[in-house]
C-alpha cells in the first residue's frame, strides 16, 4: 500500500515538473524521473511506466484541439526511427534493472545532464525542412531514451525546434510522437507482463496535480521571465544528474 505521505510528495513533484513543462515546453519527464531516482520513491522501471501514463494523458488533452496542426511526414519518419528503438531501450532497461542498478543510474544521470543543455541553448534554425533520414535518426535516439526512461524528448526537441515549421506544428507533432511512443511502451510493458501493481495508483495521484499545474501555469504565469525559469530548471536538472552520477563514479574510483 502506498503511504499518504509518499502520495503527497509525488503529487508535489508532478506539479513542479508539469509547471516547468508548461512554461518552457520541455523537461516534464526528465525532472520527474530525476526526482524519483534521487529520492527512491519507486523503482525506475515503475517510474518510467508512471511517466508514460501521465505523458499520454496530457497528450490526449492537448491533441483534442490541436491535432490538425500535426506535420504528418516528419511525424511518420520520426516514428519509423523511434518505435524499433523503444523496443531496444526497453530491453536495455530490463537488463540493467536486473543486473546493475548503478549503471542504470549512471546512464540516467548522464542523459539528464546532457539533455538539460537544451534549456539554455537554442538550436541553429534551418532554412529547409530536414530529410526523412534525419528525422529517423533523431527519432531513433528519442525512442531509445523513451524505451529506457520514458523521456524521449531531448533529441526530438533539438530536431524539431530548428525546423522551418510554425510553433503549433512543432508542438502538436512532438506531443503526438511522445504519445505514440508512450502508448507503444505501455504495450511492451503489458505484453512482457512487467506491469507494476502501483503504477495506476501513482498515475491517478499525479494526474490531478498535473492538470492543475498546467492550468495555473497558463493563468498565473510567474513574474520572472521564461528564460529565468529555463535557467532554474537547467540548474535543477544538472544538480540532479550530478547527484545520480557522482556516487557511481566515486564508487568505481574507490575500487
Amino acid at each position: 500500500m502506498i503511504a499518504p505521505a509518499d502520495v503527497i510528495v509525488f503529487a508535489a513533484l508532478a506539479f513542479i515538473a508539469a509547471f516547468v513543462q508548461t512554461l518552457t515546453g520541455f523537461a516534464f519527464g526528465l525532472l520527474l524521473m530525476a526526482a524519483l531516482a534521487l529520492i527512491g520513491l519507486m523503482p525506475l522501471p515503475e517510474a518510467a511506466i508512471v511517466v508514460s501514463l501521465l505523458t499520454l494523458a496530457n497528450a490526449v488533452m492537448v491533441l483534442a484541439k490541436g491535432w490538425r496542426d500535426i506535420a504528418v511526414k516528419p511525424l511518420l519518419f520520426s516514428l519509423a526511427g523511434a518505435l524499433p528503438m523503444v523496443i531496444a531501450g526497453y530491453g536495455l532497461l530490463a537488463l540493467l534493472a536486473a543486473s546493475s542498478l548503478s549503471v542504470l543510474r549512471l546512464i540516467l544521470g548522464v542523459a539528464i545532464i546532457v539533455s538539460s543543455l537544451q534549456l539554455i541553448l537554442r538550436p541553429f534554425p534551418l532554412v529547409r525542412l530536414s530529410g526523412g533520414l534525419s528525422f529517423m535518426f533523431f527519432g531513433g535516439l528519442g525512442g531509445l531514451m523513451g524505451g529506457l526512461f520514458s523521456t524521449a524528448g531531448p533529441p526530438l526537441v533539438f530536431q524539431f525546434y530548428r525546423q522551418p515549421l510554425t510553433h503549433p506544428k512543432v508542438r502538436e507533432t512532438l506531443v503526438s510522437i511522445f504519445a505514440i511512443n508512450s502508448l507503444f511502451r505501455l504495450g511492451l510493458v503489458a505484453v512482457h507482463g512487467d506491469w507494476q501493481s502501483h503504477a495506476l495508483l501513482w498515475a491517478a495521484a499525479g494526474l490531478p496535480t498535473v492538470l492543475l499545474s498546467t492550468y495555473l501555469a497558463h493563468r498565473l504565469a510567474p513574474a520572472c521571465s521564461v528564460r529565468t525559469l529555463r535557467r532554474g530548471a537547467f540548474v535543477l536538472l544538472v544538480l540532479s544528474g550530478v547527484s545520480l552520477v557522482a556516487p557511481v563514479v566515486l564508487g568505481l574510483w574507490s575500487v
